[in-house]
């Protein structure tokens, strides 16, 4: 610890994300897209004219956010893009969440929200999932600062419909409820198209999973004209070009492809079922996922003991090492053949 650290600082436990390994293993740790970007993304990268380099990126990142605006047919001034969505996110939290009141959030959740919290300055509490690990909409007040949860959740992997959630912004209509919706493309139905009719509702997205740009950084907000506002002027007094121009190009070209989109989903849906049920053969409780992850414990055996083995067998999955789930372990989607490599090093572990 720096003597030259702020207070703040000294105070922080920062996020501490998925091991990056630098041998080669079977990496199912981090919730990445298995399968390669659109052929699209490939061919704006190699037609990219590098001279634009000397020059600053459009601020406003129009082309990337008319494409969103179109794909999820909304209007341009309703969208808000970021260097991946933890930047959206970290900026919300500032706009929105910095209240008297405190935030909201479900106690099992993406953990960099808390770290947001502290960072900030912001009080918050937590809702305990329900018995079958599913974020209790019906649970949150009306008397918040601000309400936030992942639909899927994560590390659950539970998505509650647009309807319920209507219910919840029907109930909740005086503070900002976020809907982190990073996995969404994996089977949820998305909160976009209820921003029209509650102005309080932002949805957060990503490139990251569904559209296999992880390594890009590329986030998203969708919401009303005045919640984008907010995001720009915390933005504009942060980093005004948050979006370089390679990515911009990128992204549009991504989004372009829907066709590339539908089909990595489906293949990624379809090995996530075949997952789900050879890991149910071999005695894990499997909670259902509507995610591009499973979240799993064997009622026998000790998660971080088959995490170790997992390991040696070159098979790199995510053990939370926390009260509420060091038995379980989330393992992300990867390709058939990959999956094929768990189930075998799982069936020798558990033998």
């Amino acid at each position: 610890m720096s003597k030259f650290w702020s207070p703040i600082v000294r105070e922080l436990t920062p996020y501490v994300p998925g091991e990056q390994p630098r041998e080669q293993l079977i990496k199912l740790n981090t919730n990445e897209n298995p399968y390669p970007p659109a052929p699209g993304v490939e061919q704006a990268l190699r037609d990219y004219p590098v001279d634009h380099l000397r020059l600053y990126p459009d601020p406003e990142a129009t082309a990337l956010r008319q494409a969103l605006a179109d794909a999820y047919a909304v209007e341009l001034d309703q969208v808000f893009v970021g260097n991946g969505s933890d930047e959206v996110l970290a900026l919300a939290f500032q706009a929105f969440f910095c209240q008297n009141k405190s935030l909201t959030m479900p106690a099992i959740t993406y953990s960099f929200y808390p770290v947001y919290c502290r960072l900030y300055g912001i009080n918050y509490r937590t809702l305990a999932l329900d018995d079958n690990w599913q974020v209790p909409l019906e649970a949150f007040s009306a008397d918040s600062g601000g309400v936030i949860f992942a639909n899927p959740n994560a590390p659950t992997g539970h998505a509650h419909t647009r309807e319920a959630i209507a219910t919840l912004l029907e109930r909740i209509q005086e503070c900002v409820v976020l809907v982190d919706e990073a996995y969404v493309d994996f089977g949820a139905e998305s909160a976009v198209p209820l921003v029209s009719r509650y102005p309080n509702l932002l949805v957060t997205g990503t490139f990251s999973k569904s559209r296999s740009l992880a390594g890009l950084r590329l986030g998203y907000a969708i919401g009303s004209r005045e919640l984008i506002e907010g995001l720009e002027r915390i933005k504009n007094s942060f980093n005004s070009y948050p979006i370089d121009s390679i990515a911009n190009a990128a992204g549009v070209a991504a989004l372009e492809d829907v066709e590339h989109f539908e089909a990595c989903r489906e293949k990624v849906i379809t090995t996530r079922e075949r997952t789900r049920r050879r890991l149910s053969e071999l005695g894990f409780e499997v909670l259902p996922s509507q995610a591009n992850f499973v979240l799993v414990r064997h009622p026998q055996l000790d998660a971080a003991q088959l995490f170790v083995g997992l390991r040696e067998r070159a098979i790199l999955v995510r053990h939370f090492n926390t009260e509420a789930l060091r038995d379980f372990m989330r393992i992300s989607i990867g390709t058939d053949d990959e999956m094929d490599s768990l189930i075998e090093a799982l069936e020798s572990l558990c033998g």
